[in-house]
């Protein structure tokens, strides 16, 4: 065949295989010795070398046997092994093979055979079992010739029989396993009938009949199961030598009793009962009895048949958890005739038993399920009665008391049967003594607390209470009932006291005993209860308090925002009504809250935590609230500041679009100019410098927010360039920033920029820390200029832009001031003599200030002996001297006189008047 294996190929994977103990590629050489093994052609081989391939298969197959003592290789890798072995061996067959050789291949393909049988692979298993039986059959036929006579023929057959025995036993196996039940009951027969001649398989045959029963029972297959069971049976039945023995034939007919009675009891309840009855007659066990019971009940027996049943048990050794069993059956099929007559009879056998208490604890079980209360209640009281009497409870069955009454309480409780539900919770805290300390009292007196203040017994209720601190006052909900008796006593400060205590035990709950705290969900559920109860009682400082911790602890988002909006609801309450150094604080309050709230959104968002449209409304939400606190509490603007900061981070969260970025842009500009202000104040050098480089930040983020916001509409009139400008610049200048030169590069080069712009540039630039004089003249220039060119001069905002220019010029009290200073500052009282001259809106107090100026300067001129100089500039203030309007008169005849004066020192100084005769 064109492209199969060869022989030789095969026999190198062997070898190399069997070359090492644990070559590193075992699981590849196996498996490809098994993929390729089926594709070798016998007859494509021109001369199969028999001695060689026998001997590798003999090899491989004794190396698998030896590799199976350790863990190796696996079961299926050794029975894929068994099956190249054998096909190897297989190859060298021929009608000359040897009887020995015939009996190794007996021997290998049963093996093999039985190898896939039990790793669940029987279909491969099948072809190895047909050619085991006629290697068996040729080996017969061999042995049967050479016999001399009848009792050689008995002895061959014998020795035969043994091994047909095994591989029809394995075919049964297989055929079970491949749901083929035709052929493993051929293959029983077949077997069963060799059981003459092989009396010592008769237990084999047995097991694995009733193995066959297990097997198909699990499967639901009840009619082979049956058969299987009771072949099992009977096989046992038939040498006693050989049986399985009475228990095992015991266990065989239960499982049959137990098949008919799923299968269909009321059809195969005969043959139940009768499997069941043989079963006790072969070993008396309790599942015999047990399982008889369950048939008459699944049959619909009657009272008197199942009683007949129950004596019979009565009448043999049986233990107390049986019989409690038994019990729980009959009245679980509510035959409580009979049940409850059976307690009775197990309460008088097992008396003296220190178990006895778990029969009158199933008796009060099931009186209470059957609504005989009375009765119940009867049975509780005679074991209070006995525990003071020496007749205690096991402390396992008086904790197992103790939940039936809690559980029996509480269903009370949920009904609202208050008084009910105390007469239970009594009979629990009848077994506990004076002064004992338990967690578990402490329980039953916070559930009897809990009655009481339903039945508005406050007092008995406080006792209560003040009994379970004395048991666990480290417990979340001692504390949390101690909250509840002083908020319903209206006493705040120990309502206070008590969420104290909740909280900082919500916070440990690893240290507490309680497993109830492990999730959290607990916790959070009290602290929002104790919420609701101060609010619903008007205890807003309570309140507070709780919705504080639950804010803190609560793992469920949506709690927290609930809280935290609770929580600023009640204090901006407060906050409106309070005096100023109160109100600093609760401000402080909102703002932790707020912050929280940012921190809890900021987390990563899971499905299921909170809806996205939820999200998006909280946020809102926050982000409102935020904006509304800053614009209330605008005297406080450290606080201002802080909120519309807030605001703007709640905003990072909404949807960007165009009145969220109006928003946002709105808080960066308010926080940037509060930051700036609060710098202008007497703040330390440090804390000035924080302020300053904080305002940048949030001009630079705002400038970015502006770019995006442009382009959704027309802002032509928004002034928000013009306003990043002033507050970049200022901060720049203060900070003495050398990005300062770039940013006014661009101021200069603007096409349309305002005066009003340049005149705030101007005063910023020498506004301390910040001095810029060339800044500030050169936009008070360009200022002028922009004032000059309009239709309607405003004399007002040149006379500002002028006197400043002078001042800067000549600042007061300078009095050698260099020539190009001088010359400087006379062209601008040139403009503004000018413009004094040419309009009448030119303030008369500022060209006052302008004629004392130039009339000072000349002054100080002439005090230095500079005359020509003096005479300018004095004659330069008699010029403005002529503008002014009613206060003319008041210096108009000092300065006549004075400058005559500096006239006739300057003519006496060239020499123009002549000497006096």
């Amino acid at each position: 065949m064109a492209g199969a294996p060869s022989l030789p190929a095969l026999q190198e994977l062997v070898q190399e295989l069997l070359k090492r103990d644990a070559p590193s590629n075992v699981p590849e050489i196996i498996d490809k010795l098994f993929s390729e093994i089926e594709n070798v052609d016998k007859k494509a081989e021109d001369e199969i070398q028999e001695a060689e391939v026998e001997e590798c298969s003999v090899n491989l197959w004794n190396w698998a046997v030896t590799k199976r003592m350790g863990s190796f290789i696996n079961d299926e890798q050794r029975a894929k092994l068994r099956h190249v072995a054998c096909r190897l061996a297989l190859l060298c067959e021929d009608n000359s093979s040897s009887e020995e050789t015939v009996r190794r291949q007996i021997l290998m393909t049963m093996k093999t055979g039985k190898g896939w049988v039990d790793i669940g692979k029987a279909v491969l298993a099948d072809c190895f079992l047909e050619i085991a039986i006629k290697s068996i059959e040729n080996l017969y036929t061999r042995l049967m010739k050479r016999s001399n006579g009848e009792a050689d023929i008995h002895v061959h057959k014998a020795d035969v029989e043994k091994d047909l025995f095994k591989v029809l036993s394995y075919q049964a196996e297989s055929a079970v396993a491949q749901g083929d039940f035709q052929k493993a009951v051929m293959c029983v027969q077949r077997c069963k009938d060799m059981l003459m001649r092989l009396p010592k398989e008769t237990c084999y045959l047995s097991l694995l009949c009733y193995n066959f029963g297990v097997e198909t029972y699990e499967q639901k297959r009840y009619e082979q199961s049956s058969f299987w069971l009771s072949q099992s049976y009977a096989i046992g039945k038939m040498d006693k030598r050989y049986s399985t023995g009475q228990e095992m034939q015991a266990k065989v007919l239960r499982l049959l009793a137990t098949v008919y009675l799923e299968w269909d009891c009321k059809v195969y309840q005969d043959k139940a009962l009768q499997a069941i009855s043989l079963a006790n007659k072969e070993n008396l066990h309790p599942a015999g009895f047990f399982l008889k019971i369950q048939i008459l009940l699944k049959s619909g027996a009657a009272d008197e048949d199942l009683s007949s049943a129950i004596a019979e048990i009565m009448h043999h050794e049986v233990s107390l958890d049986f019989c409690l069993n038994t019990a729980k059956m009959l009245l679980e099929h509510n035959r409580e005739l009979v049940g409850f007559d059976f307690l009775k009879s197990v309460a008088g056998r097992f008396e003296s038993s220190p178990d006895l208490g778990k029969v009158i604890l199933l008796h009060i079980e099931f009186l209470l399920q059957r609504m005989r209360e009375p009765l119940a209640k009867q049975k509780i009281e005679d074991i209070i009665t006995g525990h003071y009497t020496g007749k205690q409870l096991s402390a396992e069955t008086l904790n197992q008391l103790h939940i039936i009454l809690w559980d029996r309480a509480a269903k009370n409780y949920e009904a609202k049967n208050y008084p009910e539900a105390l007469q239970w919770y009594n009979y629990s805290l009848s077994f506990y003594s004076s002064g004992q300390i338990d967690q578990n009292l402490a329980k039953l007196q916070r559930n009897m607390a809990s009655c009481y203040l339903h039945l508005k017994q406050l007092e008995k209720a406080k006792e209560a209470v003040k009994e379970a601190e004395r048991c666990d006052p480290r417990s979340i909900f001692t504390q949390f009932s101690v909250y509840k008796i002083a908020v319903l006593e209206g006493n705040a400060d120990k309502a206070v006291e008590a969420i104290v205590s909740m909280g900082k035990l919500a916070e440990e709950p690893a240290q507490h005993e309680d497993k109830l705290l492990a999730d959290g969900s607990t916790v959070t559920s009290l602290l929002s209860l104790a919420a609701q109860i101060a609010l619903e009682n008007e205890q807003h400082a309570a309140a507070i308090k709780a919705l504080e911790y639950l804010s803190q602890n609560s793992q469920d988002c949506q709690q927290v925002f609930i809280a935290l909006k609770c929580l600023i609801r009640l204090v901006l309450s407060k906050v409106i009504a309070e005096l100023e150094e109160k109100r600093m604080k609760d401000l402080d309050t909102l703002l932790t809250y707020l912050t929280l709230a940012h921190q809890k959104l900021a987390e990563p968002f899971t499905e299921g935590s909170l809806t996205l449209e939820l999200r998006t409304q909280v946020t809102h939400w926050f982000r409102k609230v935020a904006w509304n606190l800053a614009v209330q509490f605008e005297n406080c603007p450290g606080t201002m500041r802080d909120f519309f900061i807030l605001s703007f981070k709640f905003s990072q969260f909404c949807r960007p679009d165009k009145a969220v970025l109006i928003a946002q842009k709105t808080c960066l500009l308010m926080a940037a100019a509060i930051g700036l202000e609060m710098g202008r104040q007497n703040v330390a050098l440090a804390e000035q410098i924080d302020l300053l480089t904080q305002a940048l930040q949030h001009i630079q983020a705002c400038r970015d927010i502006w770019k995006a916001l442009k382009p959704t509409g027309d802002f032509s009139k928004d002034p928000t360039d013009t306003l990043l400008l002033l507050y970049e610049f200022e901060a720049r200048a203060k900070l003495n920033d050398p990005a300062l030169e770039s940013l006014l590069e661009s101021v200069w080069d603007l096409p349309q920029v305002e005066s009003k712009t340049l005149e705030t540039i101007a005063s910023l630039a020498m506004e301390p820390p910040a001095h810029y004089p060339s800044v500030c003249k050169k936009a008070l220039k360009t200022a002028l200029t922009i004032h000059k060119k309009q239709e309607a001069v405003d004399g007002v905002r040149i006379s500002k832009c002028l006197h400043s220019l002078i001042h800067l010029s000549l600042p007061s009290g300078v009095i050698d001031a260099d020539a190009c200073v001088l010359e400087e500052a006379w062209g601008y009282f040139e403009d503004a003599l000018s413009t004094v001259s040419s309009t009448d809106n030119y303030p008369e107090v500022e060209t006052l200030w302008l004629m004392t100026k130039a009339w000072n300067t000349g002054i100080f001129q002439y005090s230095s002996g500079k005359y020509k100089e003096a005479e300018q500039w004095c004659g330069l203030g008699m010029r403005f001297l002529h503008h002014l309007g009613s206060l003319k008169s008041s210096y108009e005849s000092n300065m006549v006189g004075l400058y005559s004066e500096v006239l006739d020192k300057l003519d006496r100084v060239k020499g123009f008047l002549p000497n006096e005769e």
